[in-house]
């Protein structure tokens, strides 16, 4: 389900709210699109929800991902909150605590395939997973377990950015360094948003 309507039981274009521990069913909301598009701080924007309603939350990043803080999940933007770097799919899925409802995890296409799973578990005993990540790669290929990441969600809303070169509505990201390899993390001196008729299948050098 892409970009839908109001959710049941939440308010107007927002998943709901984590229903009381009694009835409680988890379930995986994917926050995607190109980079620049908002998606993390759209991931802050629901975990500080779940932190005013009281409902026992944890935030993770890829330990990879070491841009802006070592520990903390940054945006581009400079909105942060404190986070668990992990390493493996395994090591975030040891760390949620028993009592936590609402699960968050940051850049989730730099995780193995095993978060798949490890977010299907969390689901299956109540917790409600918000995962962001970038849906496409540098090439504009799918990237590493978001696809498999949205075909179990419940929920899954696509993010567009601006386009860098146009204006237009950005959906791929553009690789500005001549690197290789899809785990290549960078920032806006690496990277630029483009919609689809401006964007190059392969790095290019900024003009």
């Amino acid at each position: 389900m892409l970009a839908p309507g109001p959710f049941p039981g939440g308010p107007s274009g927002s998943p709901p709210a984590a229903p009381p521990a009694a009835h409680r069913t988890g379930w995986i909301e994917v926050v995607c699109g190109s980079m620049f598009s908002g998606k993390t701080e759209e991931l802050l924007r629901r975990m500080k929800r779940a932190r005013l309603a009281r409902q026992g939350n944890v935030l993770f990043k890829p330990r990879v991902d070491n841009r802006y803080d070592e520990v903390k999940v940054v945006s581009h933007e400079g909105l942060n909150a404190e986070s668990i770097p992990v390493a493996s799919a395994k090591e975030l899925l040891s760390r949620v605590p028993p009592a936590v409802v609402v699960v968050g995890i940051d850049e989730v296409q730099f995780f193995d395939d095993g978060i798949v799973d490890a977010v299907e578990a969390l689901a299956s005993r109540g917790v409600r997973v918000i995962a962001a990540g970038l849906d496409q790669d540098w090439r504009g290929r799918p990237f590493g377990p978001i696809p498999a990441l949205m075909s179990v969600a419940e929920y899954v809303t696509k993010l567009h950015a601006v386009c860098a070169r146009c204006g237009g509505a950005a959906t791929r990201s553009q690789r500005l360094v001549a690197a290789e390899g899809q785990l290549f993390v960078g920032g806006s001196a690496e990277y630029e948003a483009r919609c689809r008729a401006c964007f190059v299948p392969s790095p290019i050098a900024a003009p």
